[in-house]
């Protein structure tokens, strides 16, 4: 249930994208940025940095990954599952309006999905108290289709 199977993906769009996005900011998809991105991309779950770690250069230390992670997560290419303290790359695209994640407590994937529309409530109700919200994400637990029929 996480990000999509890889089969689905277009990995070489996927990548040109985020090239473009890191270009239009002014910065650069370095190599071990884009190999974070590759990995994040082929996880089937969200991912923390310590699992995504021995799949690095030998070279790389837990800093290193949190700063390429923080780094994708500021250009819109990823996001933190706070609830997780995981990193999953983003599904929905340059992740600028609300995401909600449906985190499944028996697979552990993680389905993300654009709820701009379901949140409309919510903006309103934050401008009456002259709050802009410029970002919203939010994490609902449960179990997702398969496992329900595991269960």
């Amino acid at each position: 249930m996480a990000h999509a199977p890889c089969q689905e993906h277009d990995h070489a769009a996927e990548i040109a994208e985020a090239e473009k996005r890191c270009a239009d900011a002014g910065e650069s998809l370095t190599p071990l940025r884009r190999r974070v991105l590759e990995l994040l991309i082929d996880q089937h779950a969200p991912a923390k940095a310590y699992d995504l770690l021995p799949q690095l250069d030998k070279q790389a230390k837990p800093p290193t990954i949190y700063r390429a992670l923080d780094f994708l997560v500021r250009m819109g290419l990823a996001h933190r599952i706070e609830s997780l303290n995981a990193f999953v790359a983003c599904g929905v695209g340059a992740c600028e309006r609300s995401t909600i994640f449906l985190i499944c407590d028996g697979c552990g994937g993680a389905h993300e999905f654009d709820a701009g529309h379901a949140l409309v409530d919510l903006a309103a109700a934050a401008n009456k108290d002259g709050f802009s919200i410029r970002r919203t994400m939010i994490e609902a637990s449960g179990l997702c289709a398969a496992c329900q029929q595991v269960a």
